[in-house]
């Protein structure tokens, strides 16, 4: 029986209903995507993508964005501004306090106030505001300015009419983010915030937005403290100065667009004299949608139909042989859509869901293009011979595989589970075995496919050090493992063996140890310990922790070196004697105060973070396994810990029980 009865008593009692705008405070995930620097920076997309609703609606034509200090900004518009009268259903309260405290509500949800927009949840102004330590507002209606505080959504002050004014409406907003959310060192990035403001002018041609940021903050960023962003041509603009120093196939740039019933979709495209350098950005109301959706897969489709229509008018027999990829290979695309109605997945907008979005535009698109390949004959023959030069490349290279497969021999058949590299400069490849099929992923993401290869183990391999030969035969792990290598199990030949560097990758944690200790004792059994000997075997050295301190991470081996940071990085630690009570109670506030996050494993590194950490030859820190200059001691040592004896490795632990420090059980 559970010794605390309460468990299992279940009742209404328990139920909790989260009011106003608790639910944000409670779970800001749900809204804005996480507590990290790329969520606080959202807030400012929140606030701002309104202002370019008032300006994509011809509303208003200025916007100014000031980054005050690390965790201020305020947003101006010269728009309609936020209504301040009285509710209908709640004549007690503005319209203007309902928007910042209610969840789902604004004018956004119908096209009569706004045709198109970037906010149809009703969430994003007061999700804001409910993460907001000090959230200011101040709006002109009628040549009045009015304001009204807030601080962690709730008001605390009453709207009031402030003055008189000849200047026309407008909305101003200010916030701070609430440390108790995001934590002391995440804070607004001068840099970031330029990136997304520089952006959105791009998508709003003809509109001005102007960027002040306090020169104290901006570091050594190489961003100016006052600029006004200005673009005429829009997307144009953004695909130009995006492709200033890549060599174009020829020197024109396709831009176009449709309008169906007050809704636009424009795009720019331009095709490059190089391999594999390729890239396609999509908007909707000026929102990224990095992940794509229905309004990139309508314009894929559009696209490809039209090059097949195309090659098939010139002649080219095997036009329906030709796939998006072949197209892919060396082509540039911003695509930028309006939509009265867009379905986002998500509050965080990510991707574009609207179902039937390929049935409205894909054909007018195809038209579009078909139309512009046929009146531009010169710049089209460049692009069909680059097309079908790629279409017959990837086709040759599809025959190669097969004949590799066809001729392999079992002996040298991988495993399936390895992510192989595509090199074969033997010196130069690596591969990494790393612990489960979760940090595998991440691993795959984020390694360098031409050099760097990634063998995932399931758990914990065979002690070969206590193991019978028929064991070691048996275990499928270990013969993956000899399959990847190249190498046969009885004699070791090291001309055959595929990598150059053998990495073990294990998490930075106990169990990631043991796994890591196994596998050093596979190679120091014999014949494979001449990997050993050849300089073959290396440990990475991932991190176990992430600091977030003034916008930058800041990434830490293991707990000595996150002490060692923390005593480097406090005022007190000289005053205290290390060790004692104070010094204990110092090191666990100083901690207390720095937004630390553990890694529980490599899985839950993101690709990028675990590239830069760890993958990455320019930044890593491997250690290369050696054996001593007294290898019978080294034999003995690995005998007394991972042999049969258990005795033997009794005795050993016993003897050196107080020795062991940061014991991590």
């Amino acid at each position: 029986m559970p010794k605390n009865k309460s468990i299992n008593k279940y009742s209404s009692e328990n139920i909790e209903i989260l009011e106003g705008l608790e639910p944000v405070r409670k779970r800001p995930g749900m809204y804005i995507g996480g507590i990290d620097i790329k969520a606080i920076h959202h807030l400012v997309v929140e606030i701002l993508d309104n202002s370019i609703d008032e300006v994509i609606n011809n509303f208003a034509t200025n916007i100014e964005v000031e980054l005050l200090n690390d965790d201020t900004v305020q947003i101006t518009d010269n728009g309609r501004g936020i209504p301040v009268d009285p509710h209908p259903k709640f004549k007690n309260k503005s319209a203007l306090e309902i928007i910042l405290t209610t969840l789902h509500s604004g004018g956004k949800f119908n096209s009569e106030n706004y045709q198109t927009s970037g906010g149809l949840h009703g969430v994003g102004a007061s999700v804001v505001n409910a993460l907001s330590d000090k959230f200011v507002i101040e709006v002109i209606r009628e040549k009045k300015i009015y304001r009204q505080e807030y601080s962690k959504g709730l008001p605390i002050t009453k709207l009031l009419k402030v003055s008189e004014t000849t200047k026309s409406n407008g909305t101003k907003i200010l916030f701070t983010p609430d440390k108790e959310i995001f934590g002391e060192n995440v804070c607004f990035s001068p840099k970031n915030l330029f990136s997304i403001i520089k952006n959105k002018a791009y998508l709003s041609p003809g509109v001005k937005i102007h960027w002040k940021c306090n020169n104290a903050i901006l570091n050594d960023e190489k961003i100016p403290n006052d600029h006004i962003f200005y673009f005429e041509n829009g997307i144009q603009q953004m695909l130009t100065d995006k492709i200033t120093n890549i060599p174009l196939l020829f020197g024109t740039q396709y831009y176009d667009k449709i309008e169906i019933d007050d809704e636009k979709f424009e795009f720019a495209i331009s095709w490059f004299d190089e391999d594999n350098v390729n890239f396609i950005e999509s908007f909707c109301n000026t929102v990224p949608t990095p992940y794509g959706g229905s309004h990139e897969s309508s314009f894929k489709s559009a696209l490809l139909k039209s090059i097949r229509n195309y090659s098939e008018l010139c002649g080219f027999k095997k036009f329906n042989e030709i796939i998006f990829e072949d197209i892919y290979k060396n082509i540039g695309i911003i695509l930028s859509i309006f939509l009265k109605n867009p379905q986002f997945q998500g509050q965080t907008k990510e991707k574009l869901v609207n179902d039937n979005l390929n049935k409205t535009i894909e054909n007018p698109i195809k038209v579009k293009i078909e139309n512009w390949l046929i009146n531009n004959k010169k710049i089209s023959s460049y692009i069909i011979d680059k097309v079908i030069s790629n279409l017959n490349d990837r086709k040759l290279k599809r025959k190669e595989l097969d004949i590799q497969k066809k001729t392999k021999t079992k002996k040298n058949k991988l495993p399936g589970k390895l992510a192989d590299c595509s090199s074969k400069e033997i010196e130069l490849n690596e591969l990494f075995i790393v612990e489960g099929d979760s940090a595998g992923g991440s691993a795959k993401q984020a390694r360098n496919r031409r050099n760097q290869a990634v063998l995932p183990l399931r758990g914990k391999i065979l002690n070969v050090a206590s193991a019978s030969d028929e064991k070691l035969n048996q275990n499928q792990e270990l013969n993956d493992l000899l399959l990847a290598l190249g190498l046969g199990k009885e004699k070791v030949v090291l001309d055959n063996l595929r990598y150059n560097k053998i990495i073990i990758m294990t998490d930075a944690d106990v169990d990631g140890s043991h796994i890591r200790a196994l596998l050093l004792t596979f190679f120091n059994n014999k014949p494979f310990n001449k990997l050993i000997e050849n300089g073959n075997i290396f440990l990475a050295q991932p991190p176990l922790f992430k600091i977030n301190k003034s916008g930058k991470s800041i990434y830490i081996k293991d707990e000595k070196s996150l002490e060692h940071f923390i005593l480097n990085n406090s005022k007190n630690s000289k005053k205290l004697k290390k060790g004692s009570k104070e010094f204990e109670k110092m090191l666990s506030e100083e901690k207390s105060k720095l937004n630390i996050q553990r890694f529980k494993g490599l899985g839950e590194m993101n690709p990028d973070e675990l590239w830069n950490t760890t993958l990455d030859p320019d930044k890593r820190n491997l250690l290369q396994v050696k054996y001593s200059s007294d290898k019978k001691r080294d034999q003995k040592i690995i005998h007394t810990l991972m042999g049969n004896d258990v005795s033997i490795r009794k005795d050993f632990i016993i003897s050196n029980a107080l020795e062991i420090s940061n014991l991590d059980i």
